[in-house]
């Protein structure tokens, strides 16, 4: 193969890369303060097991909602021992993260300590059994 036709399909391949950029690109966790921890007891409203990234929304005992979103989707929850059905509507939670900068009830969730001991960790793996 020429050197003049191998640069061709090398920038043949090139262009068609270009429109799957977006599909890769991320937002920036600088919207967290990654300098502080919050700590928020509650109950679960709803978690949302989706993609790209997972959510859980907790009220607290002043009926406010406080939204805390995983580091990761799905498959990076079920490698930390995470799954759909690992927080129900309605239980009690204590919830550590990383707060808002602008303020807002939210943050970069860290840590979820359940009414039964068990905490739950997108980083840490698999939960250790209830005390």
């Amino acid at each position: 193969m020429s050197i003049k036709r191998s640069r061709l399909i090398l920038g043949a391949l090139l262009v068609m890369m270009v429109p799957a950029a977006p599909a890769v690109a991320h937002h920036s966790f600088a919207m967290f303060d990654n300098t502080k921890t919050i700590t928020v007891s509650g109950k679960v409203k709803e978690f949302q097991f989706t993609n790209p990234h997972a959510w859980l929304l907790v009220t607290d005992s002043k009926g406010a909602v406080w939204s805390f979103e995983f580091g990761g989707g799905p498959s990076a929850l079920i490698r930390a021992g995470i799954n759909k059905s690992s927080l129900a509507g309605g239980e009690a939670v204590t919830v550590t993260a990383q707060p808002l900068r602008d303020g807002r009830n939210g943050g970069n969730l860290m840590l979820i300590k359940k009414s039964n001991g068990v905490e739950l960790s997108p980083r840490l793996g698999p939960p250790p059994a209830a005390k």
